[in-house]
């Protein structure tokens, strides 16, 4: 497989199958100790975005890393590289919307990577490495839409390209191996 189709998602026939067990996963956050597993402390929303700097933010709870957005049931990390499993890498926040607000979390997401590299970041090149918003109700579809516009007009007038984000309803998400 070469570097082409790294660069663009699989159809439905060239994904890898998967496989119906899921990766185990520890019951608490390797970092902060938090649980990785429902339930959650009530009130809970998620949020997808880049671990360390949601770690720092006030308000997150606890975050987890998979993989999320493609076509393969339960990926290992050797298959999201592959570029045939149209997954990317993701993280999982849960918030407390009590001290942390949604636009907030937005500004976290839109200000840790650069939204316009496509199926890349950095020199990481790979479907995998896209970015992606997945939003779990109308109410956060129109905040990460609204923001889009607003960091897409910020970007524009610094000489960026067009954001390459896909917002979208939040797909399964799939944790990944304990070891990241």
């Amino acid at each position: 497989m070469g570097l082409i189709h790294k660069l663009r998602l699989p159809n439905d026939d060239e994904a890898l199958p998967g496989r119906d067990t899921p990766v185990p996963v520890p019951p608490r956050h390797f970092v902060n100790g938090a649980p990785l597993k429902p339930p959650f402390p009530a009130g809970s929303e998620r949020f997808w975005g880049a671990e360390r700097m949601l770690w720092e933010t006030p308000g997150v709870i606890t975050t987890m890393v998979g993989y999320a957005a493609g076509l393969t049931k339960n990926p290992d990390y050797y298959e999201v590289c592959s570029g045939m499993t149209g997954h990317n890498e993701v993280v999982l926040a849960v918030f407390d919307p009590e001290v942390v607000g949604y636009a907030d979390l937005l500004k976290v997401f839109w200000e840790g990577h650069d939204p316009t590299q496509g199926m890349r970041q950095g020199n990481d090149l790979g479907t995998q490495y896209r970015s992606g918003l997945y939003v779990y109700d109308d109410r956060q579809r129109e905040a990460a839409l609204a923001s889009k516009e607003t960091y897409q007009d910020a970007l524009t007038a610094a000489g960026y390209g067009a954001i390459t984000t896909e917002i979208i309803d939040a797909p399964p998400f799939y944790y990944a191996e304990h070891y990241h």
